[in-house]
């Protein structure tokens, strides 16, 4: 689970986050949309521990990333839109660079392994340095190296950039699939289509501030659209200038995840 509470980050005269409370549930799949500059990104991360709110706190599966980041730390794992590897280490290493990075054993890490190098279809360049791979391989290992410890909590900003259509449809796959099995996935991305296919509720910020948490269904009966697309409701909304506490929008007032039945 990751509960936003009340969080505000500025940069300078720059107010990144306003104001934000938002809580995904264990098990739920959110797609966190958003123009660019819009938030997106500084809120991941407030969320991973790599910036701290001005105010307000970020609990990861109840435990305050500020005060017990070691704790909330080993319940996440983090794919940045950028894959950072180590040029010098061969996909292998890298992998087992991070399963003892998190204190994995000597059987249970090397078995981890090689589940997510099948899983990722990493075995014909494993053994090769990462410096030789495509953004397509890189962004592969990162995901692999990432679902190592079986994470409570998976965060993933821009996950299909650089991909191919076949990597597209398993990661797409493997979102679902993790969410399905429990896993809290937090999902940025700018593929509405995406947002649309996979994910449960979706939430759409603006200059910092939420203008919207729920379903796309929801979204369609808010804006009296129920025919319209997701990108032309998504356009809308963001480019509408709206206050979003003046909409009609009825999870708004409580941005938690609904019952499920």
């Amino acid at each position: 689970m990751i509960e936003f509470e009340q969080i505000s980050r500025s940069y300078g005269d720059r107010v990144a986050v306003n104001d934000l409370n938002l809580t995904i549930a264990p098990g739920e799949l959110f797609a966190f949309l958003g123009p660019n500059g819009a938030g997106k990104t500084t809120t991941i991360k407030m969320a991973v521990g790599l910036l701290q709110p001005n105010r307000g706190r970020v609990r990861i599966c109840g435990f305050d990333i500020a005060k017990h980041p070691r704790i909330a730390k080993r319940r996440i794992s983090y794919v940045p839109d950028e894959p950072h590897l180590y040029d010098k280490l061969t996909g292998r290493e890298f992998l087992q660079f991070i399963s003892d990075m998190y204190g994995m054993d000597s059987t249970t890490g090397p078995k981890e392994q090689a589940v997510q190098i099948e899983r990722f279809e990493l075995s014909n360049f494993a053994d090769e340095l990462t410096e030789t791979y495509s953004h397509g391989m890189k962004q592969r290992l990162v995901f692999a190296a990432a679902l190592l410890h079986r994470p409570e909590v998976l965060i993933v900003d821009e996950p299909m950039v650089g991909l191919d259509p076949k990597s597209i449809r398993l990661v797409k796959d493997l979102l679902r699939e993790k969410a399905d099995s429990g896993t809290t996935v937090f999902m940025s991305t700018h593929t509405l289509a995406v947002a649309e296919e996979i994910g449960d509720r979706i939430g759409i910020i603006d200059h910092g501030k939420i203008k919207f948490v729920g379903t796309i269904e929801d979204l369609k009966k808010s804006l009296a659209q129920q025919q319209s697309t997701l990108e032309r409701m998504f356009l809308e909304l963001t480019e509408s200038g709206e206050d979003p506490a003046s909409a009609d929008l009825p999870e708004r007032a409580n941005h938690t995840h609904p019952e499920k039945h």
